[in-house]
């Protein structure tokens, strides 16, 4: 099922919500939890959060109701739908961490209860799929999940900053007007549904790892993405059918260390943050099975 929107409007309700509150990301040194910053964030957050169940329960959910079942989706998509699982819940841990610190928690709370954020999110959505009859609940999605949320938690434990950051690209492809009611038919649409037009990467911190006395750009960072392209019906033999052949693909490629630019500024701070979940485009080398090494002057 394409749970990608949805990750994506969690997604946006937390770090909007944290722009409101919050624009720079402040280790918590103190044990002293400021009470009215976290009754306001949590009276806000769960009210939000509330308000959008109910409604997407009486709008996506309220007909044709089954039993709870699981469904198992593993083999579609090339995973790709995973990935976007994993980027979601690692940011919407990575945001309900830093909220936390805001009031006041100590660091070590702000991390395991901040980090489950991503989890706590994520699994109600997929318990209203588990009673739908076209799908249902999927294992797959609720353990990319739970390491999304993961992955930003042991970075904090181990580094104290997440130094390996995942992150979002887009670009529009001719799949999508052959599916425009699966893989979206607008280009906000698709930015959410066309998966062979998403890539998800992992971008490395290179300068964290290294010694401060070496000389390297500490805001030059070395991503690595994966992708699909004509993935455009499931499962793969009616893809083979409609003369389709999908294949996976894989990058790598410089990035931008947003963060490396914070300053006093509490609005560019904020921009920052939000824009970190992006990959920023760049000149990229690809590789896939159907035409080997490509290298592109500029990766969306």
């Amino acid at each position: 099922m394409h749970q990608k929107p949805l990750t994506a409007l969690l997604l946006l309700l937390l770090l909007l919500g944290r722009q409101s509150i919050s624009v720079a990301q402040v280790k918590s040194d103190t044990s002293t939890v400021n009470v009215p910053r976290l009754v306001v964030m949590g009276t806000a957050f769960t009210a939000g959060y509330t308000a959008m169940l109910v409604s997407l329960n009486k709008s996506w959910y309220s007909e044709n109701r089954t039993d709870f079942h699981f469904f198992n989706d593993n083999s579609q998509w090339k995973q790709v739908d995973k990935a976007g699982h994993f980027w979601g819940a690692f940011h919407e841990s990575r945001s309900g961490i830093d909220m936390l610190r805001w009031a006041g928690m100590a660091e070590n709370k702000a991390i395991l209860l901040g980090g489950l954020t991503g989890m706590m999110l994520q699994t109600p959505i997929e318990v209203f799929d588990g009673y739908q009859p076209g799908y249902g609940a999927s294992a797959g999605d609720l353990i990319a999940n739970t390491a999304g949320s993961a992955a930003v938690v042991a970075q904090e434990l181990a580094w104290n900053e997440v130094r390996l950051m995942p992150k979002y690209s887009f670009r529009t492809t001719r799949f999508a007007a052959v599916r425009p009611g699966v893989l979206g038919d607008n280009l906000a649409e698709q930015a959410l549904k066309d998966y062979n037009g998403q890539t998800y990467w992992l971008s490395v911190d290179v300068g964290a790892f290294l010694k401060q006395e070496i000389k390297y750009p500490r805001w030059l960072n070395i991503a690595v993405g994966y992708g699909a392209e004509e993935v455009v019906y499931n499962p793969e033999e009616t893809n083979r059918a409609n003369g389709f052949s999908s294949y996976r693909q894989y990058y790598i490629s410089p990035d931008l260390n947003l963060m490396h630019f914070k300053g006093r500024s509490k609005f560019l701070n904020t921009a920052l943050y939000v824009l970190s979940i992006v990959k920023i485009p760049a000149p990229a080398l690809e590789y896939n099975r159907k035409n080997g090494l490509r290298l592109h002057a500029l990766y969306f």
